[in-house]
Formats: C-alpha cells, sequence, structure tokens
C-alpha cells in the first residue's frame, strides 16, 4: 500500500494477515497474562500451535508497555514478540507513553536479537479501544525513533487487519522519509 525509506530500513504498510508474512519476527498485541487472547493475540496463538502457549506460559506474564520474545513455531515467522498494549481509559493515565513503549521495547528485543524484519499490528486498537488515529501515529514514530535501537532491522511491515487502519498508518507514514523505488 505505501513503502518508505527511513536510513536503511524500509517500512510498508499493507492489509494482511499477519501470521501469513514471512519476517523474522511478528508483534502479537498480548495480553499481560502472554496466554492468548481474542483478536490477533489469538489468531497468532491458533496459528503457531500449542508449543507457543506452553513457552509464553514459561514467561510469567509481561507488565504493559513491555515485550517478550518466543519462537515461532509453526508460523512463517522464526519469532513472536509479545508486547502487553495498553487499555484507553481517555489519554489521562499514560496511554500514549505505554503504546509507545511497546513500540519501543518490541524494537529493542529486534536489536538484541539481530533481526532483519519485524510485522507490527496495531497494537491496542482493537478490544483496548485506543483511538486508531492516535495509536498509527504513536506506531510510526516511535517504531522509526526505535531503528537506532535496531541497527539490524532493514524492513518494517505495519500489517493492518482492515483498509481504514492501514489508510491510518499510511498518513503517518508518509509524514517520514522517501518514497522507495
Amino acid at each position: 500500500m505505501l513503502s518508505r525509506r527511513i536510513g536503511g530500513a524500509e517500512l510498508d504498510v499493507l492489509v494482511a494477515d499477519i501470521t501469513t508474512l514471512s519476517v523474522d519476527a511478528i508483534v502479537n498485541a498480548a495480553n499481560t497474562s502472554l496466554l492468548g487472547g481474542g483478536g490477533v493475540d489469538g489468531a497468532i496463538h491458533r496459528a503457531a500451535g500449542p508449543e507457543l502457549l506452553a513457552e509464553c506460559q514459561m514467561l510469567h506474564g509481561c507488565k504493559t508497555g513491555d515485550a517478550k520474545i518466543t519462537k515461532g513455531y509453526r508460523l512463517k515467522a522464526a519469532h513472536v514478540i509479545h508486547t502487553a498494549g495498553p487499555v484507553w481509559n481517555g489519554g489521562t493515565l499514560g496511554e500514549d507513553d505505554l503504546l509507545a513503549s511497546c513500540y519501543r521495547r518490541s524494537m529493542e528485543l529486534c536489536g538484541k536479537h539481530e533481526l532483519t524484519s519485524v510485522a507490527f499490528p496495531a497494537i491496542s486498537t482493537g478490544i483496548y479501544r485506543f483511538p486508531a488515529d492516535r495509536a498509527a501515529e504513536i506506531a510510526v514514530r516511535t517504531t522509526i525513533e526505535g531503528l537506532a535501537a535496531a541497527p539490524s532491522v532493514a524492513r518494517v511491515v505495519f500489517c493492518c487487519f482492515a483498509e481504514p487502519s492501514a489508510k491510518l498508518h499510511a498518513g503517518a507514514l508518509a509524514r517520514y522519509g522517501s518514497p522507495c523505488a
């Protein structure tokens, strides 16, 4: 849908099923238990198989705004980065900072594990009700800032479930970088 080059990385926005992407890691918009749930979390757990749940049980959850990494098991992606996004409560309880932290911590894990590609869903915009336009701006800005902590990353995908979300991410991304050829 849209592609931009920022430094040495290509950033893409597309509408797709994140569980089908061939990237080093997909990011899971998880709950704090990391034991599966609805939306993208449930889809990732179903596609990865029961081994993912078994590994997640060993992680003892994840604080809101933090991220943890596991193997990808039956997914095309070698890894899953699980991040617990904030529930929207009107914007006065630090939700913006917590959402930014999800993207920042995920990029830090990409750097630590020398991953070259990562795909993000629109974290917290489903049942957690984070305003989609605000979330897209935070996602794009924080991910671009996070590239410095992950010099190995050559490709970032903002994988949206539906066209309206993709348009918001594309609009945010269009304000940064230059188009890719």
